[in-house]
C-alpha cells in the first residue's frame, strides 16, 4: 500500500498530513484558509499545491478531502459551508479535477468521528458515540456501531439551531459556544488566548466562557436525549483548555440531563488533528 495524503479543510486552516502505509507521518503542513473564495478556486488551487508538495516526498496513491458545513458524501457537494461562504459547489469534482488522484470526500466532523473512533478516545466502542469538535464552528457527529449518520449531510449540525431566548437570542448556537465565537467575543486571536484570560482572573473572559460552556451544554444534552450514546467525545481547539473546559462543562451538564442517561464526556484523543487523521484514512478507501 503507497503513501495517501489527508486535508482538512477548517474555517481558518487547511491542514495536510502525508502518511506511509503503516500510518507514519511523513509531512504535515497548515496553510491559512483562503478568505472570499465564494467559488473554491483559490482554496482548489491550494490544495492542488499541497498535492505537488507531497509528491515532492514520492508518489502519493489517493487523497482524502475533509470539509467543513453541511456536506452530501453522495453527490460530492458543499451545501452549505457558513464560514467559507460556499453554497451548492460540486467540491469534490472540483479537487478531483485539480488534483488528478483517486480522491475520498467527507464532511470534517464525520471524517474525525471515524479518526476518534478508530484510533482514538472512543476507539473500540460499541452502540452510539457522538464526536463534538469545537473550533471555529461547533457541530456533531453521531457514530452507531463504528457507521457515521449522513441523513443527506444535515445530521448534527447543532451549532446552527437558532438561540430562542435570553441575551443571544436570535443568534446561532456556534456564534456564542465555538472556540472561533469565544475568540471574536474577546478580540484575542484563539481560544488558547481566551483560556488565558479565564484562568488570570479577567472578569468579562470569564462571562464570555460561561456563556460558550452553558450553551455547548445545552448542545450535548439535547444529543443525549435524542441518540444516548454512552460516551461524548468533545474535540477541537475548546478541548485543548483541558479541566478549564471540562469541569463546568460537566457540571452544566449534570445541571441539565434530569432522567436522561448520563454519557461520559471525555476529551478527544486526536486534538486539533482529528479531521486531518480521519481524512488519511479515508484515502485509503479510495484504493479499496
Amino acid at each position: 500500500m503507497s503513501r495517501v495524503l489527508g486535508i482538512d479543510v477548517g474555517g481558518t486552516s487547511i491542514k495536510a498530513r502525508l502518511v506511509d502505509p503503516d500510518d507514519t507521518v511523513v509531512a504535515e503542513w497548515r496553510e491559512p484558509t483562503p478568505t472570499g473564495d465564494a467559488d473554491a478556486a483559490q482554496t482548489v488551487a491550494l490544495i492542488a499545491e499541497l498535492v505537488d508538495r507531497a509528491r515532492a516526498f514520492g508518489p502519493v496513491a489517493a487523497v482524502g478531502l475533509a470539509i467543513p458545513g453541511i456536506v452530501d458524501e453522495t453527490t460530492g457537494t458543499s451545501v452549505h459551508a457558513v464560514n467559507l461562504g460556499w453554497h451548492g459547489l460540486p467540491v469534490r469534482d472540483l479537487v478531483a479535477a485539480a488534483v488528478g488522484l483517486p480522491l475520498a470526500f467527507g464532511q470534517d466532523v464525520r471524517v474525525g468521528a471515524l479518526a476518534e473512533s478508530t484510533t482514538g478516545a472512543a476507539a473500540g466502542a460499541r452502540g452510539t458515540v457522538a464526536f463534538v469538535p469545537v473550533g471555529t464552528g461547533l457541530a456533531a457527529a453521531i457514530v452507531v456501531d463504528g457507521v457515521p449518520l449522513v441523513a443527506g449531510g444535515w445530521a448534527g449540525e447543532t451549532g446552527q439551531v437558532v438561540i430562542a431566548h435570553g441575551a443571544h437570542s436570535g443568534r446561532r448556537v456556534e456564534e456564542i459556544a465555538s472556540a472561533g465565537a469565544i475568540a471574536r467575543r474577546l478580540g484575542v486571536p484563539d481560544a488558547r488566548s481566551a483560556a488565558a484570560l479565564v484562568r488570570g482572573g479577567d472578569p468579562v473572559a470569564s462571562v464570555v466562557w460561561q456563556e460558550a460552556v452553558d450553551h455547548l451544554a445545552d448542545s450535548l444534552v439535547w444529543i443525549a436525549a435524542v441518540a444516548a450514546p454512552a460516551t461524548i467525545v468533545v474535540g477541537g481547539g475548546l478541548a485543548e483548555a483541558g479541566p478549564l473546559l471540562f469541569d463546568p462543562l460537566n457540571a452544566a451538564v449534570d445541571a441539565r440531563i434530569g432522567l436522561m442517561r448520563r454519557p461520559a464526556i471525555v476529551r478527544a484523543s486526536h486534538g486539533e488533528a482529528a479531521a486531518v487523521i480521519g481524512a488519511t484514512y479515508l484515502a485509503r478507501t479510495a484504493l479499496s
